[in-house]
């Protein structure tokens, strides 16, 4: 397990007393609304909250990533899904791979400018054709002088309405399949770029999650990340941190629900007694709070394995397909103690549901993972 760290937990206190007074007040109206004000990046880059573990000379603390992902932990315990998978896409996706693979130049471009929430960073990969088969996206992105002509659609893109960054894969050469994708860096303002309606979800609904499209777009070539035909190895590369990041969303999401449960079941009576004192709910509890140190058993190994530089993809796999069939199971369970009043949004155990459920399928499907875990077993079909 992971020694304790005064500095991490004086940032997590730090950091839920700024949802308490920035987030908390506003969250249901934003549910309703199905949307975040663009403002909230703004004032979680105020404070401090945005690409944590980026180097002090891009606007980070160059703190270990734990601090990071303590940040999606932390605002997805508090019921505020939404916000976490925004936080996550931004600081934990999009800003790691410019870290990495970025130019001198973008680099000192982007990144202090996510870091200050000036600019909010979105990943587009997912197409209406192409959603974990990233190798058959079919936008293109064709050289024209200085430029790439960029064309095509995205959908179900995280961050999508308030995005000023999207990084885009996208084909450079439609006959060499996968060697052929490549990953752009696209400035949200170019003509041609638009975004799509927020799309209505059955959770997370103040997470602006859009569909994109490209008319045309002149991106310079200036803004092509890394090298040409290396977008789908970048992405395989970023993928195990993506998928433990997701992992620590689980984390806090299963806590939070675990919390407003215990809270609700000491409260609620029937039968002349509170519903925590019959045996079905406490062995319930007991099951989802024995799932839960599994689970973050599980997710501080593959952090810190992460941390050293040795998380394998299959690792990173297995913890992306348990984590959240975890928190979605014990969301499930947890569910059934409220009863009728479990299904009524007013009471956030529904929400935690609802927001769950996506935690399965982004990241790439359950399923897929599963065949991850199963090549390093038994080899490819």
């Amino acid at each position: 397990m992971q020694a304790y760290d005064a500095d991490l937990e004086l940032f997590r206190d730090t950091f839920k007393r700024f949802l308490q007074e920035h987030i908390a007040p506003f969250y249901e109206q934003w549910e309703q609304d199905g949307l975040m004000p663009r403002t909230v990046w703004n004032q979680l880059g105020e404070n401090g909250f945005l690409c944590v573990d980026m180097p002090e000379e891009y606007g980070g603390y160059g703190v270990p990533t734990q601090y990071s992902f303590m940040l999606v932990e932390e605002s997805a315990k508090a019921g505020f899904c939404a916000l976490s998978t925004g936080l996550l896409c931004h600081s934990d996706i999009v800003a790691p791979y410019l870290e990495k693979k970025g130019s001198h130049q973008q680099k000192h471009y982007w990144l202090p400018k996510m870091a200050s929430g000036e600019c909010v960073g979105a990943i587009a990969m997912s197409e209406p054709g192409a959603g974990t088969d990233l190798q058959s996206i079919r936008s293109t992105a064709l050289r024209d002088g200085e430029d790439y002509i960029l064309n095509g659609s995205k959908t179900f893109i995280t961050n999508g309405q308030h995005a000023d960054l999207v990084l885009t894969a996208c084909k450079t050469d439609m006959r060499a399949g996968a060697k052929g994708v490549s990953l752009l860096l696209v400035d949200s303002h170019l003509q041609g770029f638009q975004k799509g309606n927020n799309l209505s979800k059955i959770g997370l609904h103040s997470q602006d999650t859009s569909e994109l499209f490209f008319d045309n777009v002149k991106v310079p070539k200036s803004q092509l990340l890394g090298e040409e035909g290396q977008g789908f190895v970048y992405m395989m590369q970023e993928l195990p941190r993506e998928r433990t990041v997701i992992a620590a969303h689980s984390v806090g999401a299963i806590q939070g629900a675990l919390n407003v449960t215990i809270e609700y079941v000491q409260q609620r009576k029937a039968f002349g007694s509170s519903i925590d004192k019959f045996q079905n709910t406490r062995f319930v509890l007991a099951q989802a709070q024995i799932d839960f140190l599994a689970t973050q058993s599980f997710y501080q190994r593959n952090l810190n394995l992460y941390q050293e530089g040795l998380l394998s993809v299959d690792d990173a796999a297995a913890l992306k397909c348990f984590s959240t069939d975890m928190q979605m199971k014990i969301a499930d369970q947890l569910l059934q103690l409220f009863g009728g009043y479990g299904y009524m949004t007013e009471y956030p155990i529904s929400r935690f549901f609802v927001d769950a459920r996506v935690q399965k399928i982004y990241g790439g499907t359950n399923e897929i993972m599963k065949e991850i875990v199963a090549r390093k077993l038994v080899g490819r079909v």
